[in-house]
C-alpha cells in the first residue's frame, strides 16, 4: 500500500489530506447524530404538546426540566416568547439547531469536489511525465513511459475513491438534517395552531 502511495506521485499528499479531512468530518458527524438520536424523546414531546393544548404552561416547564431533545428546546423557546412573537422565536431557535446539524457539511462537500479534481491533476502530471520519458528514451524503454501512466491511474483512482466514499455519508447526513427539519416544522406548527386556538377562546 505504501509503495502504491509513493508511486502515485506528489499529488497523493493532498489526496491523503483530503481523505483525512473527509474521514474526520464523517466520524464527527456520526458521533453528533448518534448523540442527537439518543437525546430525542418523542414520548415526552407528545406529552408536552398535550399539556400545551390545555394551556398549562407551568406543567410544561416542570415536565421539560432537563430535557435535551432539540425539538423540545425549540418548543420551550416559543412558549417563553408566546406573548411577543412565538413564530419568530421558534424560527430563530430552529435555525440554530439546523445550523448545528449541518456543521462541517460544506467541508465534506468540498472534499467530494476537490478529490476528483486532484486525481485528474495527477493524471495530467503522469501523462506529461510519460511523454517526457517517451521523448527522452524513445520506445526502447517502455518502462519509463508506463511508470507515468501508472501514476496517472493511481491518482485518478484515489481521487474517485475518496469522492465516492465521502458522498455516501454526505447524502446520509443531509437526509438526516432534512428529516430533523421536518420534525421541527411539524411540532412548531402544531404549537402555533394550539396557541392560536387558546388565544381565540380566551
Amino acid at each position: 500500500m505504501w509503495e502504491l502511495f509513493l508511486s502515485g506521485g506528489p499529488v497523493m499528499l493532498p489526496l491523503l489530506a483530503c481523505s483525512v479531512v473527509a474521514l474526520t468530518v464523517v466520524i464527527e458527524r456520526s458521533v453528533f447524530w448518534v448523540v442527537l438520536k439518543r437525546r430525542s424523546n418523542t414520548a415526552l414531546l407528545n406529552e408536552v404538546m398535550a399539556l400545551c393544548e390545555s394551556g398549562d404552561w407551568e406543567a410544561v416547564r416542570l415536565k421539560t426540566t432537563g430535557a435535551r431533545d432539540y425539538v423540545i428546546k425549540i418548543i420551550i423557546t416559543g412558549i417563553l416568547h408566546r406573548e411577543f412573537s412565538m413564530t419568530k422565536a421558534m424560527e430563530s431557535a430552529a435555525a440554530d439547531q439546523v445550523r448545528r446539524m449541518r456543521r462541517f457539511m460544506g467541508v465534506l462537500d468540498t472534499m467530494i469536489t476537490v478529490a476528483p479534481l486532484l486525481g485528474i491533476f495527477g493524471t495530467v502530471i503522469g501523462i506529461i511525465q510519460s511523454f517526457e520519458a517517451l521523448g527522452a528514451t524513445g520506445i526502447d524503454r517502455p518502462v519509463a513511459v508506463t511508470a507515468g501512466i501508472a501514476q496517472a491511474l493511481i491518482t485518478t483512482a484515489a481521487g474517485l475513491g475518496i469522492a465516492i466514499l465521502s458522498v455516501i455519508p454526505y447524502n446520509f447526513f443531509d437526509s438526516l438534517s432534512e428529516q430533523a427539519a421536518l420534525r421541527i416544522e411539524k411540532y412548531a406548527t402544531s404549537l402555533e395552531i394550539v396557541y392560536e386556538k387558546l388565544v381565540g377562546t380566551a
